[in-house]
């Protein structure tokens, strides 16, 4: 089912009501209703259809063992009430981005298997328009999260993730790049969760590993312990980049060794020493984006040679 644009949502928007901030401490009611909504179209509703209720079992079971519980809510109550329900109830935001991550997660890798379609006949919405919705949800709602690559990942503009991050997603799914891929989806989800001086360890590991494939792929001469300015150098060296772009290379070398490598080897990486560092929210955001965008870059012009 498609969304709506109601009549009191165009008029919030003419009232100015509608935040283009988003939030991340917070999943809204609202959200969470729309979710299982969502979810209950996607997996089914027939718990007689034993695919439909294996998978109600799963999310709610996998759950409870890594919360240290028996059941989320009540133990007489039967596992896709019980999830919905701790989904509905749960206070802490994180608990319920969990349940919806997981939830979207066999959305995504088990509804699309012909036979659990088969079997659960009151499907009414495909995986990918599940997982389109859940995401037009999050922004409707200003939650700054979106469903991409089979994870929740920390949206922290718009614009940026639609022009940087989810290509750079969509590129790294190539099976070349499984390890920048995985590296990339590390960071945000240490971002996610606030660990900022593992998000430009991670940023870096995926910058390094796209270029280490690039090289590959190409046949030039690398090892494997060459650092972020010494892959750099050997892909400028080998023309990656056209001569006639002499100016735009220049200054791009110089975004890329002054943003994703030397911030991360001057601000993580390294001990702490005495004094505790901090590395600033901000700066991650900077470096996660600055990161896509010169995955994307480089990905495109070794495809374009």
């Amino acid at each position: 089912m498609g969304i709506l644009n109601l009549f009191s949502k165009r008029q919030k928007k003419l009232r100015g009501e509608a935040s283009d901030v988003f939030v991340y401490d917070d999943v809204p009611q609202t959200l969470r209703v729309q979710v299982v909504h969502i979810v209950a179209d996607a997996l089914g509703k027939d718990e007689y259809r034993e695919n439909v209720r294996e998978a109600y079992e799963f999310v709610h079971d996998s759950l409870a063992r890594e919360y240290g519980v028996f059941s989320l809510v009540n133990a007489h109550q039967d596992k896709k009430g019980a999830l919905f329900n701790f989904l509905l109830k749960v206070p802490e935001y994180e608990k319920a981005l969990d349940v919806i991550e997981l939830c979207f997660q066999l959305i995504d890798r088990v509804v699309r298997d012909y036979n659990y379609q088969n079997y659960a006949t009151d499907i009414k919405t495909t995986p990918d328009d599940a997982i389109a919705e859940l995401n037009s949800r999050f922004l409707e709602a200003g939650v700054g999260y979106r469903f991409e690559s089979g994870e929740l990942i920390r949206v922290d503009s718009e614009f940026l993730h639609s022009e940087a991050v989810k290509p750079a997603l969509d590129l790294l799914r190539d099976k070349e790049y499984k390890g920048a891929n995985s590296e990339f989806l590390k960071g945000h989800e240490h971002y996610r969760h606030g660990r900022y001086e593992e998000t430009l360890t991670e940023c870096l590991k995926a910058f390094e590993s796209t270029l280490k494939v690039i090289c590959h792929r190409s046949r030039w001469t690398y090892s494997q312990n060459d650092t972020a300015k010494k892959l750099l150098d050997i892909c400028f060296s080998a023309g990656l980049i056209p001569d006639y772009l002499q100016s735009e290379f220049t200054a791009l070398r110089a975004t890329l060794e002054s943003g994703t490598p030397v911030t991360r080897n001057k601000q993580g990486g390294h001990g702490q020493g005495i004094v505790l560092r901090q590395v600033p929210q901000h700066l991650a955001g900077y470096v996660l984006n600055l990161t896509a965008s010169s995955i994307v870059f480089l990905i495109e012009a070794d495809k374009t040679r």
